[in-house]
C-alpha cells in the first residue's frame, strides 16, 4: 500500500503496528538495541494498522542487510528465514551463487551473467587475435638457394654417400606456362584469386586434427602453402599454424595474388628432388616451364597432394593414384572453366609419361636403394620428417648399413645370375629379379640388401622392401610355430585349451589327400567340390611326423594343420613375428598356410631372425642416429625395450631344429652345404614357378633371399620354368646358391656357432586322418619294395624328372614305420580311423584341388 493511500492519524501518534521514527518493522528485530515489540498472537491488521509496500520493506531490508521479502511472522522469525538474525549482506558484482534464490536456482546463471561471460570472453579473444596479428612479424624470406646436402653414413661411421636438393631454378611467372599456372589454381585452391588467403574450415579442421593428436590435413590454399614453404618450417604444430595464418593475411595485404603464384610455384616440392616447376619440368619431362602443355601441367599439378604417393615412375600403386589425380585436376579445369571440354579432349585418356628417371653417379649400384630405405625409415619414425624436407637437405643420417656385407650380397647376386643366365640369348633369362636382405637376430638391424641392377641400368623399385610376391613354403614354419604355441582346434587338454603339439605330431602326406575343416567335417572348394590338397610330386609316403612334413616340404599336412590350427591364428603368429597384415593373403584361403602371402624380403628375414633369436622379436631399422642443422632427433633413440618375446624359448629352438633338418638333410641341402657352419632355413616355390625362395640363418645373421620375373613397366609376374635352361626353378636352387655364397663370406670372420639344442615340447597329436602308406605309392619301383621289405629302411630316391632339388630328390619318409606292423602289410582292419566322410583308401588321382585360383598356385616346397 503505497503512503497517499494510508488512513491518516489524527493524533499524531503512531498506532500499533506502525512505524516511528527510527523504528524498524515489526518482526524484523530490534534497532539499535531497542526491544523488539511484535503484535501481540492473533492480531489482526486493520485500516489503523497498515502495512509496509513491498518497496518499503526492500529499502528496509537493503538498509539492515536484512534478506528482502514478506514480513516475518509471530515471533519475528522469517519463513525459511534464520530467525530473525542478518541476512546473507548486499549483493555482489558477481551475482554468484544467485543471491536471494534457493535450491538448483542458486546455481543457476542469469542470462545476464552468461550474456557478461561470453562477452568478456569474446573480447578478450578478439584483442588477444588483435594483439597477436600485430606483434607476429613476417619472417625473413628463407634463403633457399643455400640448402645443405644429406650426408649418409654407413655403419662404421664412414660416408656412404651425399644427396641434396641442388635441382632447382626459380623462374618468373612470365616463364612459367599458363596452362601449368591453371592447373596447379584448379588443384589446390579454385578460389585463389578472389579468397583472402586462408581458409577458414581448412584451419579449424588441421589445428583441430594436430591439436587432438590426429593425421595431419590438407585443406591451406596456395598462399598459405607459399607462406609455410618461404617462410617458416613444416612442423605440425598448433602454434605454427596459427603464425601460419597471420603470417598469410599480411602477405596477403602486401603482395599480389600474381607475386604469390609465382613464389608458390617456385618453393614446392614436385619429386624426383625437384623443388620449382621448372626444375620438376625438367626433371619429368625434359623440358623448360614455359613449354609445358595442358596435359602435362595435370600431372605436374597432381604432384603437389604428394609426390611420394604420385610420382608415377616409382610404382604401379602410385601410377594409379596419379592416373586418377590426373583426370581429376583435368575434370577440376572444365568446371573452373580454365580451360574448355575441348582442350581436355585433346588429352584424352593418353596420360603424358614422364622420362625416366636420371639419378647422380654417387647413388649407382645399392646406395640408391639403401638412401631409399633410410629415407622410408625417417618418414616412418618421425612424422616431422617428410621427403619434401629431406630432399631440401641439412640431415646427417646415420645408417645400420654394413659396407663390406652389402657389396658381398650384390656380388654373390651377379656371380649367380652371370653364370647361370644369358638374356641376350635366350628369352626366358630376361627381366629376372631377385631380393635380398640380412638382419641381425635379437637386434633388428638390416646390415645388407640388394635392391636390383641399379638405377644407372634403369631399375628404381627395390626389390628388397617390394611386396607382391609369393614366398611360397618359406611360410609353413609359422603354422608349425602356431600348432606349438597356440594349439589344434581338434584337440582339448586336460585344462580345457587347444593341445599344443609337437613336432613329431602325426599328419597325412599322401598326394591328392581330401582335407578336413577342424570340425571334422570336408573341407568344399571355391566350387563346391570336395578338396583335395596336391603336394610338389606324386609320392604317397602316408603318416608323416611334421619335422619330416618340413624337410621334404610336403603340402598337405601344413594345409590340414592350417585348417585345424585355424587361419586367423595362423595370422596372428605371423604378425607377431614381424610380417605386415597389408601383405598377408585371406587366412580363409585353404592355401594360406602354403604361402600365398606376399611380404618383402626384409620382412622375412626379420621374421625368422626371431627363431634364430629364440623367441626374441624386434622390428628391422635401418637408421641409429640423425642430426638436423646440428641437432639429433630423438625419435632415433632406441628403446631399451625395444625386444619384446612372441615365441616361447621351447618352441622356437623346436623350430630352428626342424629347419636345421631341412638345410641338411631336406629341400635346402642342395645349396647349405658348403657353409661350413651350422645353418637352418626353409625353402619355397610357387606351383606355377612364378617364384622361388630360400631363407635361411645362422645364430649371428638371417638372410632372405627371393627370385622371380617381371618386365619393368608391365606388372604381373612371369613364371620361372626355362630359367637358366632348367625345367623347374625351385627355392633350393640359386636362391639358396646366392645365401650360401653370401654367408660365407660375411660371416667369414665369425666364429661358427651351434644352436642351441632343446628338448621336444608339446604333445605328439595322431591327425586320426593318416591312412597307412602304400607300398603301390612309392616313387619308384625300388623304393617300393625296399618299404615292404624293412619297416626301418627307407625307399630309394624318387627317379622323377619333373622337380630336380626338392620333394621329388627325397627318400619317402620312415616315418611310416610309426604303424608298426602295417609298413609291411598294409591292413584297412588295422588303420587309423578315418575323419567323417574320409575313406581310408588313397584318394581318387583325378580329383583336382579347387580352392579357387588359389589351390594350386602354390605347392611350394
Amino acid at each position: 500500500m503505497s503512503d497517499h493511500r494510508r488512513r491518516p492519524n489524527p493524533g499524531g501518534e503512531q498506532p500499533p503496528g506502525g512505524r516511528a521514527a527510527g523504528q524498524r518493522p515489526s518482526g524484523y528485530g530490534p534497532l539499535d538495541g531497542a526491544p523488539s515489540r511484535s503484535r501481540p498472537t492473533g492480531m489482526r491488521e486493520t485500516a489503523q494498522q497498515p502495512r509496509l509496500t513491498r518497496a518499503e520493506m526492500r529499502k528496509q531490508s537493503q538498509k539492515s542487510g536484512a534478506p528482502s521479502g514478506p514480513p516475518a511472522g509471530p515471533g519475528g522469525g522469517r519463513g525459511g528465514g534464520n530467525g530473525g538474525g542478518k541476512g546473507p549482506g548486499k549483493k555482489r558484482f558477481i551475482d554468484y551463487p544467485r543471491y536471494g534464490k534457493s535450491g538448483i536456482r542458486r546455481w543457476l546463471p542469469s542470462w545476464k551473467l552468461i550474456l557478461t561471460t561470453f562477452l568478456i570472453f569474446f573480447g578478450s579473444g578478439v584483442a588477444a587475435v588483435g594483439v597477436a596479428y600485430a606483434m607476429t612479424p613476417i619472417p625473413k624470406l628463407n634463403d633457399l638457394l643455400k640448402e645443405q646436402n644429406n650426408i649418409y653414413y654407413w655403419a662404421d661411421g664412414s660416408e656412404m654417400t651425399r644427396k641434396g636438393a641442388t635441382n632447382r631454378q626459380v623462374v618468373p611467372l612470365d616463364n612459367i606456362s599458363e596452362p601449368a599456372q591453371k592447373a596447379v589454381v584448379a588443384a589446390e585452391n579454385e578460389t585463389f584469386w578472389n579468397d583472402h588467403g586462408i581458409d577458414p574450415k581448412g584451419i579449424a579442421r588441421a589445428v583441430y586434427k594436430m591439436a587432438t593428436g590426429g593425421s595431419t590435413q590438407g585443406g591451406s590454399t596456395i598462399s598459405q602453402q607459399y607462406v609455410k614453404n618461404a617462410y617458416l618450417n613444416q612442423d605440425q604444430t598448433v602454434s605454427r599454424k596459427f603464425k601460419e595464418i597471420f603470417i598469410t593475411l599480411k602477405i596477403n595485404q602486401q603482395k599480389s595474388k600474381q607475386d604469390i603464384l609465382e613464389g608458390y610455384l617456385n618453393t614446392s616440392w614436385f619429386g624426383r628432388g625437384a623443388t620449382g616447376i621448372q626444375a620438376a619440368a625438367q626433371a619429368y619431362y625434359g623440358v623448360d616451364a614455359k613449354d609445358i602443355n595442358i596435359c602435362q601441367g595435370a600431372m605436374l599439378a597432381g604432384l603437389l597432394k604428394g609426390a611420394t604417393y604420385y610420382d608415377p615412375t616409382v610404382s604401379d600403386s602410385n601410377r594409379k593414384n596419379m592416373q586418377e589425380r590426373w583426370n581429376y585436376v583435368l575434370s577440376r579445369m572444365v568446371v573452373t572453366k580454365a580451360i574448355t571440354q575441348a582442350d581436355r579432349d585433346k588429352c584424352g585418356a593418353t596420360f603424358p609419361e614422364p622420362i625416366k628417371k636420371k639419378a647422380p653417379a654417387n647413388m649407382n649400384g645399392e646406395v640408391s636403394y639403401l638412401v631409399d630405405l633410410a629415407d622410408k625409415y625417417l618418414a616412418a619414425k618421425d612424422p616431422t620428417i617428410t621427403q619434401a624436407s629431406i630432399d631440401k637437405g641439412g640431415y646427417l643420417i646415420y645408417t645400420t648399413f654394413q659396407k663390406d656385407k652389402v657389396a658381398e650380397l650384390k656380388k654373390a647376386v651377379d656371380d649367380v645370375k652371370s653364370e647361370n643366365l644369358h638374356p641376350d640369348t635366350s628369352d626366358k633369362d630376361k627381366y629376372v629379379q631377385v631380393g635380398a636382405a640380412s638382419v641381425v637376430p635379437g637386434d633388428g638391424a638390416i646390415v645388407a640388401i640388394y635392391g636390383g641392377d641399379g638405377v644407372e641400368n634403369g631399375h628404381y623399385t627395390d626389390n628388397a622392401d617390394t611386396v607382391g610376391i609369393p614366398v611360397g613354403s618359406t611360410f609353413k614354419p609359422f603354422v608349425l610355430a602356431t600348432a606349438m604355441q597356440t594349439g589344434v582346434l581338434t584337440k582339448t587338454g586336460s585344462d580345457g585349451n587347444p593341445v599344443k603339439i609337437s613336432i613329431n605330431s602325426l599328419y597325412n602326406a599322401n598326394n591328392m589327400s581330401q582335407i578336413y575343416k577342424a570340425d571334422g567335417s570336408p573341407a568344399i572348394g571355391d566350387h563346391g567340390e570336395l578338396y583335395h590338397q596336391k603336394n610338389d610330386d606324386d609320392n604317397m609316403p602316408g603318416a608323416v611326423t611334421l619335422k619330416t612334413a618340413m624337410q621334404y616340404s610336403y603340402n598337405v599336412p601344413f594345409v590340414q594343420l592350417g585348417q585345424d590350427v585355424g587361419g586367423s591364428n595362423v595370422e596372428k603368429m605371423a604378425i607377431n613375428l614381424g610380417l605386415r597384415k597389408d601383405s598377408l593373403a585371406p587366412n580363409t584361403s585353404l592355401t594360406y598356410p602354403l604361402g600365398t602371402s606376399t611380404p618383402s624380403a626384409i620382412r622375412m628375414a626379420s621374421a625368422y631372425s626371431v627363431f634364430a633369436a629364440r623367441g626374441q622379436q624386434v622390428e628391422p631399422y635401418s637408421v641409429t642416429k640423425v642430426l638436423y642443422q646440428g641437432v639429433e632427433k630423438p625419435a632415433f633413440n632406441r628403446p631399451k625395450n625395444a625386444t619384446k618375446t612372441v615365441l616361447e624359448q621351447p618352441i622356437a629352438d623346436n623350430i630352428t631344429d626342424v629347419l636345421q633338418n631341412v638345410a641338411e638333410n631336406g629341400t635346402g641341402k642342395k645349396g647349405t652345404k658348403d657353409l661350413g657352419r651350422p645353418v637352418a632355413g626353409k625353402t619355397g616355390t610357387t606351383d606355377a614357378g612364378t617364384s622361388a625362395w630360400w631363407v635361411g640363418y645362422t645364430p649371428q645373421l638371417a638372410t632372405s633371399v627371393g627370385m622371380w620375373r617381371e618386365e619393368p613397366g608391365k606388372p604381373g609376374l612371369l613364371s620361372l620354368v626355362g630359367t637358366a635352361g632348367q625345367t623347374t626353378i625351385h627355392g633350393g636352387d640359386f636362391p639358396t646358391e646366392i645365401f650360401t655364397r653370401y654367408m660365407k663370406v660375411a660371416l667369414a670372420d665369425q666364429k661358427a656357432l651351434d644352436f642351441p639344442t632343446s628338448d621336444i615340447t608339446g604333445t605328439e597329436v595322431d591327425s586320426k586322418q593318416a591312412p597307412p602308406p602304400s607300398p603301390s605309392a612309392a616313387p619308384s619301383a625300388s623304393a617300393s619294395a625296399s618299404a615292404s621289405a624293412s619297416a626301418s629302411s627307407a625307399p630309394s630316391p624318387s627317379t622323377s624328372s619333373s622337380r630336380t632339388s626338392e620333394p621329388s630328390n627325397s627318400p619317402a619318409p620312415t616315418e611310416s614305420c610309426f604303424f608298426g606292423p602295417l609298413c609291411s602289410s598294409p591292413s584297412p582292419s588295422r588303420s587309423k580311423p578315418p575323419r567323417p566322410g574320409k575313406s581310408s583308401s588313397p584318394p581318387n588321382p583325378s580329383s583336382s584341388p579347387t580352392d579357387g585360383g588359389a589351390a594350386n598356385q602354390v605347392a611350394g616346397n
